[in-house]
């Protein structure tokens, strides 16, 4: 049975994904209802669909990755491209080579897309100045994390249904994290309230021009929420130093069952992973039904797909073989 993949009705964006700043509702919401008709794929017997067939994704990564790499290898096989990984720790990068050498070495590999993680903000936009082929960030710095807000965004409009008149927390180290920026941006711009909440030190400066709340309780932040979202304490990027310990701030800031019973009903608890266990969240088998923290790595695949075509695919004319298409938007 052939089916219709996307409505010509999805907004075009792109040559690349670089950050979620020029993104409008009508484009994010034609991206989470592409990852709906990507949905089914990983419950067919046969995980596969011929969309991106000759096409090769090369993921590039510069700092050490378990999910978003390993999502975007998955999304690109089932959609029939060819991958090529490259770890810098294994690679010419090792011997010095710099970025623009690698760039221009990707470019004679003729990649159709390429994946990008760099501890330097603006390294991918830096990138796709310099190819021919997409470039899509995998994380930049502090700067910005595009497909982990869209995969936020598909797991809440999932499992809650909306997003618009929704309230979000977003908890923990916002100073050195790219998703609350991409969160913060994608979030708003869809209709929900969104609140921080952290100890000064780990707020970013001009926090107040932001379209957010601030709250420097837990207990008073996640008052009323829909949706709690922990963020992981980035000690690589030195924000030990902005706390006076770890254990004050798992005290303050940890997410736990007793504090979640602050929240709204049927509230759901997210975290972009990887869990520093006992600091951002304990207890977590109290709380099971709330979490939807592996789904947000379920519904990663599937939205880094809907990427992934909407940028190296043929576009809105393209069909899906095999398998009924599920519904747009909805509740899990």
């Amino acid at each position: 049975m052939i089916n219709r993949l996307i409505s010509p009705e999805v907004p075009a964006f792109g040559p690349h994904l670089l950050s979620v700043v020029d993104l409008s509702p009508e484009v994010l919401t034609g991206i989470l209802d592409t990852a709906e008709s990507f949905l089914e794929v990983g419950h067919q017997s046969v995980k596969k669909v011929p969309v991106l067939r000759g096409k090769t994704l090369l993921n590039l990564f510069y700092e050490s990755s378990t999910r978003t790499r390993s999502s975007f290898e998955i999304a690109a096989k089932r959609l029939s491209a060819d991958v090529i990984n490259i770890s810098t720790t294994q690679s010419s990068v090792t011997k010095g080579e710099s970025l623009i050498d690698t760039v221009r070495t990707i470019e004679a590999l003729g990649a159709d897309g390429v994946v990008i993680r760099h501890p330097s903000s603006g390294a991918p936009a830096f990138v796709s100045s310099r190819v021919g082929c997409h470039v899509i960030n995998g994380g930049d710095g502090c700067h910005q994390h595009p497909t982990q807000a869209l995969l936020d965004l598909f797991t809440i409009r999932r499992k809650l249904g909306r997003i618009g008149g929704l309230t979000v927390a977003i908890i923990g180290d916002i100073l050195h994290s790219r998703v609350a920026r991409s969160n913060i941006t994608t979030l708003s711009r869809m209709g929900a309230r969104v609140r921080l909440v952290a100890p000064p030190t780990l707020l970013p400066r001009g926090i107040e021009d932001w379209p957010v709340e601030i709250f420097h309780s837990l207990e008073k932040g996640i008052e009323g929420c829909d949706v709690v979202m922990a963020l992981r304490l980035q000690l690589e990027r030195a924000a030990g130093g902005f706390i006076p310990s770890v254990a004050e701030y798992a005290r303050l800031y940890g997410l736990n069952a007793p504090l979640l019973e602050r929240v709204a009903p049927g509230a759901l608890v997210m975290h972009p992973g990887p869990v520093n266990r006992g600091i951002e969240i304990s207890g977590e088998e109290e709380f099971t039904e709330s979490s939807a923290i592996l789904s947000q790595v379920e519904f990663g695949v599937s939205v880094r797909m809907a990427v992934l075509y909407l940028l190296m695919g043929g576009g809105p004319e393209e069909v899906l073989a095999g398998g009924a298409v599920p519904d747009k938007g909805g509740k899990e």
